[in-house]
C-alpha cells in the first residue's frame, strides 16, 4: 500500500483541511462568494438541535453542489438486504459459517455486498445489518452513498482505498474503517478482497465510557485517523447509486463527486488499527465480561443495551490464576455476530476460520467447544500471550435474522452443534 497519504489526528475532532490555499474561509461559514468559485454545502449528521456534544456536521467547499445529478433510477440487488423483514424464520441453533468464496467473474463493492444477518428498520433508524463484501474490481467512474446507515468496515483478506468526499483512507486488515451516513465513497482494491460490514441504522458510532478504567485504556482518540482534503478534477461523467429505505437507485453525476477542496467539522470518515487497542484484563483471577474489548458503541435508548458494540478479541497476555481462561459457557440477552481476520480464536481451535462467521442470539447456550474444554481446563497456568489473533464481534440488543444467502449460500456449517457433543455429562 501507498505511504503517501497523510491524516488527521483523532475520533469526533472539529476538523479542518484544505487542498488548495485559501479555500477554507476562515470566521465564516457561508460566505457572500466562497474562494475560487467553489459553493459551500452543509453535511448533518444529527439533528440541527442536537446537544452541542452530540452534534454532528461537516461544512465542505466543493467545485459542484452534490444536488447537481440527473434523475434516479431502481437499480436492483438479488443479496442486498435490510432489516428484520428481509431475513427468515430460522430455529434459535447456534450457527457457523465457513469462510465464503470471493467470485472468479467481476465484482465491485455494491454488487459484491451480501447480507448475511439483519434486525430492526431503517426506517426507524434501529438496528444493523450485517454484511460479507466479495469483490475483485476496482469501482471505476462510481460511487455509492448510504442514507440507511453508517458503515463499519472490517477487511480481511486484501487491502482498500476508499475515495471518500473529504479525502482517501486506505484500509488494510487488522485496521477499519467507519463511513458516515450519506457521504459518498468509491473503493478500490489492489486484488482479490472479502471483509465484513456492520451497516448501522442507529445511534452513530462513539467511543464506550471508560467507567472505574479511568482516562486510559481500550481505543484512544488519537489513533483515529481522518484524511485530508482532496479532490479530483472533472472528468467522465459518474454513475452515482443511492440506498435508501432498503432499495438501490442509481443515477448519473456530470462529473466525479468527489470535488471537496476544503472542509472543516466533525462528521468525517476515519480509519483505525486495531494493533493500537489498549487491551485491558484480569492479573488475579477469573474471565472479565467481553465488554472490556468495546472499540465503538452504538448506543439505544436504554443505558448499557447498546444497538450495537464493535469489540475484538486482539492478541494480549492471559496471566490469571485457578481460572479457566477462555469465554466461560454463557447465555445471553445480547445477541452475537462474530468474525474471524485472521489466526485462531481461543474458544474454537478448529472450524472457526479466517473469513468464517458465527451467531448466538439472544438466549442461545454457546461457549468453548470440547477441545477448547479440554485443553483450558488441562493447561499450566503461566503467563502465557494470545498471538497472531484478530476476532471481533458485533453485538446487539436486538435479534439477528439471517437471510437467505446465510442459509442457502453453501457455507453454513450444518454440524457447528456437535463441537460441544463430546462435553459428556458428570456423574455423582
Amino acid at each position: 500500500m501507498s505511504t503517501a497519504l497523510t491524516y488527521q489526528s483523532g475520533f469526533g475532532n472539529e476538523y479542518a483541511s484544505e487542498a488548495l490555499s485559501g479555500a477554507l474561509p476562515q470566521g465564516r461559514n457561508s460566505p457572500q462568494k466562497v474562494a475560487h468559485g467553489l459553493f459551500a454545502e452543509l453535511m448533518s449528521g444529527t439533528a440541527f438541535t442536537a446537544p452541542r456534544a452530540a452534534n454532528q456536521r461537516t461544512w465542505m467547499y466543493r467545485r459542484q453542489p452534490s444536488a447537481v445529478a440527473g434523475g434516479y433510477e431502481p437499480l436492483a440487488h438479488a443479496t442486498l438486504k435490510t432489516g428484520a423483514k428481509d431475513g427468515v424464520v430460522v430455529a434459535p441453533n447456534p450457527m457457523r459459517w465457513d469462510p465464503t468464496p470471493i467470485p472468479e467473474t467481476a465484482m465491485g463493492f455494491v454488487q459484491g455486498l451480501h447480507t448475511v444477518a439483519v434486525n430492526g428498520d431503517a426506517d426507524a433508524q434501529v438496528g444493523l445489518a450485517v454484511h460479507l463484501y466479495l469483490v475483485n474490481r476496482s469501482m471505476v467512474d462510481s460511487a455509492f452513498v448510504n442514507a440507511d446507515g453508517e458503515m463499519l468496515i472490517v477487511p480481511q483478506t486484501g487491502a482498500l482505498t476508499i475515495t471518500t468526499e473529504l479525502g482517501v483512507l486506505e484500509v488494510a486488515p487488522g485496521e477499519i474503517a467507519l463511513l458516515p451516513r450519506g457521504m459518498a465513497f468509491r473503493v478500490a482494491v489492489d486484488g482479490p478482497s472479502r471483509g465484513y460490514i456492520c451497516e448501522n441504522y442507529g445511534a452513530a458510532f462513539r467511543l464506550p465510557e471508560l467507567g472505574p478504567i479511568g482516562s486510559n485504556g481500550l481505543a484512544n482518540r488519537r489513533d483515529f485517523l481522518a484524511p485530508v482534503a482532496a479532490f479530483e478534477e472533472p472528468g467522465n461523467a459518474c454513475r452515482i447509486v443511492r440506498k435508501v429505505g432498503g432499495a438501490l437507485w442509481a443515477a448519473t453525476l456530470p462529473s466525479t463527486p468527489f470535488n471537496v477542496v476544503a472542509w472543516h467539522g466533525n462528521l468525517a470518515p476515519v480509519k483505525y488499527d486495531t494493533a493500537n487497542f489498549m487491551t485491558i484484563g484480569s492479573i488475579s483471577f477469573d474471565h472479565p465480561d467481553p465488554s472490556i474489548f468495546t472499540v465503538l458503541t452504538s448506543p439505544s435508548d436504554t443505558p448499557g443495551w447498546a444497538n450495537c458494540d464493535f469489540v475484538i478479541f486482539p492478541p494480549r497476555w492471559l496471566v490469571a490464576e485457578d481460572t479457566f481462561r477462555p469465554p466461560w459457557y454463557h447465555r445471553n440477552m445480547m445477541s452475537e455476530f462474530m468474525g474471524l481476520v485472521h489466526g485462531q480464536y481461543d474458544a474454537k481451535p478448529e472450524g472457526f476460520r479466517p473469513g468464517g462467521m458465527s451467531l448466538h442470539n439472544c438466549m442461545v447456550p454457546h461457549g468453548p467447544d470440547a477441545e477448547a474444554f479440554e485443553r483450558a481446563s488441562n493447561a499450566a497456568l503461566a503467563p502465557h500471550k494470545l498471538e497472531d489473533t484478530l476476532a471481533f464481534m458485533f453485538e446487539s440488543r436486538w435479534r439477528f435474522h439471517p437471510t437467505e444467502f446465510a442459509m442457502n449460500g453453501g457455507a453454513l456449517d450444518a454440524r457447528y452443534a456437535e463441537c460441544w457433543a463430546p462435553l459428556a455429562a458428570t456423574k455423582g
